[in-house]
């Protein structure tokens, strides 16, 4: 009888959603050689490397997969729609996956607001959302049991910021620019929360508009304010337009979260990138020393020789690993709950040197923050302290 019972409850936790042969037939994006998986994303636009850089880390991760025989004997197929980092678009975008293209999953959606109103969609209709270019807190809440987060979030990000500023060098009049959206308030009170833990508060904050350029109101103030640390929340455009602005005037110690990209804005700087910090979420796309980023370095080589690492792609990489993973510990007889319920209960989940885990009312699988600056030539430097020659 005993025994009885451990299988059962094996299968429960185990074995767990899959449901058979019937239902891996019937599994939305599932065939018997293929899985569809849907992503909106911005590929037009301001933010357009973020969506791009996104969509070629996932196609890579799921090209290496395919040319290995795929999952369980199932290629890997990723559908991409354009919302333009605008939510209608992205409202809309992702209600078509799901409805008509009938994805088996998302992933790689980029922004906060755009997966405000996307990740809805995918909840009420059951649709795994995975790993997702944000860093938003409400996509943290435990009652999203669809949602599987691979990155640390803003608020982490802004509180290792408000770390080394007022410990490396003693730091106490920091201000913020931030985009005025969902995304750039989310950073905005990530900062607010991490000076009151010092019992400090912004000597300022400044925002612009989505998607817009016009940064140079924002900039004025800040000068006026000459704050001894400014932390930007925004995209990579505006970010770069309102550094170039502000050292004009005045010469802040610069940080931002890893929103901005990697390689794009410290293109969009150029000679003013110098000194620039920013936080990442994902290792060096470099350090071939850590075994996920060698093997995404070989993918990448041979899925597009002409392609360069970056953190963003590095990220699209490890989600596609991760919904891989998912796939993997299912089987052949797939379906949405067993993938779902395969990566929330997994004590830990080690994808080559970068760990995740998840567990009951816990979707982020990572916590990690690493800190970057753009050195002389403009190339990424990790550091420990801030001030560390660069």
């Amino acid at each position: 009888m005993s025994n009885i019972i451990g299988a059962v409850l094996l299968v429960a936790v185990v074995g767990i959603a899959c449901l058979g042969a019937q239902a891996a037939a019937t599994s939305p994006g599932v065939t018997d050689d293929q899985i569809l998986f849907g992503q909106s994303a911005v590929f037009s636009g301001p933010s357009q490397d973020l969506g791009r850089e996104m969509r070629l880390g996932i196609k890579v991760a799921f090209y290496e997969a395919n040319q290995a025989g795929g999952v369980h004997g199932r290629k890997l197929q990723l559908k991409t729609l354009d919302d333009s980092y605008e939510t209608d678009y992205a409202f809309h975008a992702t209600k078509w996956l799901i409805e008509k293209a009938q994805v088996f999953a998302l992933i790689g959606a980029v922004g906060t607001p755009t997966s405000r109103v996307s990740s809805p969609l995918a909840h009420d209709a059951g649709v795994p959302f995975l790993a997702p270019f944000t860093g938003a807190e409400f996509l943290r809440d435990p009652a999203l049991d669809n949602v599987v987060n691979l990155r640390a979030s803003y608020y982490q990000e802004t509180e290792a910021m408000i770390a080394r500023l007022t410990e490396d060098l003693g730091v106490t009049r920091v201000g913020v620019f931030y985009q005025d959206d969902s995304f750039g308030t989310n950073g905005l009170e990530g900062v607010r929360r991490a000076l009151e833990r010092r019992e400090l508060e912004p000597v300022g904050s400044w925002h612009y508009q989505r998607n817009s350029g016009a940064v140079r109101q924002a900039v004025s103030s800040i000068v006026a304010a000459n704050p001894e640390a400014v932390v930007m929340i925004g995209a990579q455009d505006p970010v770069a337009t309102a550094i170039e602005l502000a050292r004009q005037d005045i010469d802040p110690v610069i940080m931002t979260v890893s929103f901005v990209g990697g390689a794009a804005l410290a293109k969009a700087l150029g000679e003013d990138g110098h000194g620039v910090y920013i936080t990442q979420v994902v290792p060096f796309p470099r350090d071939a020393g850590i075994p996920v980023v060698a093997r995404y370095q070989a993918a990448l080589s041979a899925y597009d020789p002409q392609a360069e690492p970056g953190f963003v792609s590095l990220e699209g990489y490890l989600a596609g690993r991760l919904a891989i993973y998912g796939l993997e510990t299912c089987g052949r007889e797939l379906s949405r709950e067993c993938f779902i319920e395969a990566l929330h209960t997994s004590e830990v989940i080690d994808l080559g040197g970068f760990r995740l885990k998840y567990g009951r009312g816990d979707n982020q699988g990572s916590d990690e923050v690493f800190l970057t600056v753009i050195g002389e030539d403009g190339e990424y430097r990790q550091v420990d302290v801030l001030g560390e020659a660069n």
